[in-house]
């Protein structure tokens, strides 16, 4: 207890929840001996008692996508009252998935929350995403992490901008599969209701999804969650994840390569060691298997001391699974998100490639106007973003609406390979989307020294023009 309240005033929200959950777990992980007597005290037989994750469904990575204040959080604590019911799930309140003092004071999602739950046919990891514009940055993340999603649209409000937003990244990243929560019914009449599925269909359709067909539920998340008008509540919501589970393909993982799991988030756990959490990307993981961490300049090894997923012990992790690994060896300012945890010898960072990118056009939310090399934009891949500087060979500029060969070269190395999908972003604009088609050499020391002294020669210009 006295270790946990020591590092309450240092951690994140999000990390104090992880640490208690571990700690009062018993030492669930635990693999590394400490001198504490707090900690020493804590008898074996803990381990063997923190339960284990059974493998007997398969597994799905779902998530709420949609506007601010548009009830995905509240949908996400609802089906997990709804399922809690039926022995399906935990139930977790709204402030237990909010749980950010920024999230509870503005009553919006910052960070990525992860919980899980099940269904009668599968083992479900259920992403909350932010909806706020300024947020942006962990909603990719979360996205990347999604075989499918679940869009929470008001029929108070119909489609917003970040509903839209939302859509074009859930299509760059490659999440084809959505189906469509209408929210709030209780407080809009039915015309209204069948208004906003209309809208919202055409514009599934205009996105590249099958508007006509993707199935689209209408309830009201807060009766669930309220326990009343069981047709626009619980049952709702039960029949939204029977579309889940019929419309969302069960995914085939990559369980034969080499795993990679690109770190989401770094905590530290005095007395056992570092962990880092993330979606394992491909390949299966085991304890004591050693890893590399690769990106920012830092390629570091270590090993794997445990796996957990969702605070139950994982005696081997599969492609697709949201897991926590203890590393030995490691100081939590050794590891940032962004870089990839991965099997020795089988990733490089690179800084220099080629790519294939569509650039959106106005009316997809893209650019007004063309432009041209050496314009710096801020590429999102994976769980890390870096600016980059683009080079387009053979032409003066690309307009809106196209699709362009690229040269891109990023001002640190990071993890690349390719086929590797990307988003690139001009401010609080998605400019494109992309795949990386050749790896180049590596930038030399003086063509490393030309890129960042062009960027503080673009920054000191702006500085000047404010």
């Amino acid at each position: 207890m006295s270790t946990y309240l020591a590092l309450r005033a240092i951690l994140s929200p999000i990390a104090r929840k992880t640490v208690a959950q571990i700690l009062s777990a018993g030492n669930g992980l635990n693999v590394v001996r400490s001198a504490s007597p707090a900690i020493r005290a804590v008898p074996v037989r803990f381990y063997a008692e923190k339960e284990v994750f059974k493998r007997d469904k398969p597994h799905c990575n779902v998530g709420t996508i949609g506007h601010v204040d548009h009830g995905k959080t509240t949908l996400t604590a609802a089906i997990t009252k709804v399922l809690a019911d039926k022995d399906l799930a935990e139930s977790k309140k709204y402030t237990d998935i909010d749980n950010a003092p920024e999230e509870k004071a503005r009553g919006i999602t910052i960070n990525v929350a992860h919980i899980e739950y099940q269904t009668e046919n599968r083992h479900y990891g259920h992403t909350d995403c932010p909806g706020h514009a300024d947020y942006i940055k962990n909603m990719i993340t979360g996205t990347a992490q999604m075989d499918g999603a679940i869009l929470v649209v008001a029929a108070t409000d119909g489609a917003m901008p970040q509903t839209r937003e939302h859509l074009l990244l859930a299509k760059q990243i490659g999440v084809n599969h959505i189906v469509v929560f209408i929210n709030k019914v209780d407080a809009a009449d039915q015309e209204m209701v069948d208004l906003v599925e209309m809208e919202i269909r055409e514009l599934m359709s205009e996105m590249g999804f099958d508007g006509d067909n993707v199935p689209v539920i209408k309830g009201s998340a807060l009766c669930a969650l309220e326990g009343r008008e069981p047709e626009m509540g619980a049952n709702a919501v039960m029949k939204l994840l029977e579309e889940v589970d019929k419309y969302v393909p069960t995914p085939v993982r990559e369980l034969d390569k080499p795993f990679l799991l690109p770190v989401e988030s770094v905590h530290s756990i005095p007395g056992r060691g570092t962990v880092v959490t993330g979606r394992l990307e491909r390949g299966m993981l085991k304890k004591g298997q050693e890893c590399e961490f690769v990106g920012y300049n830092k390629v570091i090894k270590s090993t794997i001391t445990g796996i957990e997923m969702f605070h139950k012990i994982l005696e081997e992790a599969h492609a697709g699974d949201q897991l926590g690994a203890l590393v030995r060896g490691i100081k939590r300012d050794d590891i940032k998100r962004g870089m990839v945890m991965c099997k020795p010898g089988t990733m490089k960072a690179n800084d220099n490639f080629e790519a294939q990118v569509y650039i959106l056009s106005k009316d997809e939310g893209g650019r007004h106007k063309p432009f041209t090399s050496f314009i710096q934009l801020q590429m999102f891949s994976r769980t890390w973003d870096c600016a980059t500087q683009v080079q387009i060979p053979g032409k003066d500029m690309i307009m809106p609406g196209e699709d362009a060969k690229l040269q891109l070269r990023l001002m640190r190395p990071m993890v690349l390979e390719q086929g590797q999908r990307f988003t690139l972003r001009d401010g609080h604009i998605t400019l494109g989307t992309g795949v990386v088609t050749k790896l180049l050499a590596p930038l030399t020391e003086k063509e490393r020294l030309a890129l960042t002294e062009g960027k503080k020669a673009r920054e000191k210009a702006a500085t000047g023009k404010a």
